[in-house]
């Protein structure tokens, strides 16, 4: 539909440009444009990208062409496996508790009001938490301009020389124990005496 003259809107409705900035357009000079030229960047893909690329347009194309016909029928078995024992007897019981939940009678609760106690700590809990509370402002509030600069000496007295001495001798006697060659053991044998008691000795035994 075509519009009309009266359409159009006058001259003096039209949107004004403020006259600083048509003044401006006026003069603008194009000469101060500076040359810029574009360059235009293609970025490449990657191996991986033409790859995964690859692989899902080969999907693709394996479903196109995919044929229903190569399919094999089969036919399912729906087994049905009962319950043993146990399960039977789980559901009983979780059938009677229910039973007696929706069937319990409400009336024959006993009336009872509940007692609310706040006891107050009693005077060691209140001066423990004190003592508490006073610590931790200590803490907090510690004025480290009060502390004074303390040098720490670091004092590694040597060992006398009897102790030296005696160190000495042990670590001798452990190398003797821990070197100590066995073939240099001479054989020896062992004689077992069992000697028999006198006449005198088990008369006397007899008399005792």
């Amino acid at each position: 539909m075509a519009c009309s003259v009266s359409d159009t809107p006058a001259l003096k409705d039209l949107p004004k440009v403020a006259n600083d900035l048509k003044s401006q357009l006026e003069s603008f000079n194009t000469g101060c444009l500076r040359d810029v030229d574009t360059n235009e960047k293609i970025v490449l893909p990657s191996a991986e990208d033409i790859a995964q690329e690859k692989q899902h347009t080969a999907l693709l194309q394996d479903l196109e062409k995919f044929q229903p016909s190569v399919l094999r029928k089969t036919d399912t078995v729906e087994k049905v496996v009962l319950p043993n024992a146990l399960d039977v007897a789980a559901e009983k019981t979780q059938k009677s508790l229910f039973d007696g939940i929706e069937k319990f009678d409400a009336s024959r609760l006993k009336h009872t009001e509940t007692q609310e106690k706040n006891p107050l700590p009693d005077k060691d809990v209140v001066a423990a938490e004190k003592a508490h509370q006073n610590l931790l402002d200590g803490v907090e509030h510690f004025d480290k301009t009060q502390m004074k600069h303390t040098t720490t000496e670091e004092k590694n007295p040597l060992p006398p020389k009897e102790a030296i001495e005696a160190e000495k001798e042990k670590n001798k006697f452990l190398n003797g124990i821990e070197n100590f060659d066995p073939a240099k053991l001479k054989h020896t044998e062992t004689c077992e005496k069992n000697p028999l008691p006198t006449k005198d000795i088990i008369e006397q035994e007899k008399t005792a």
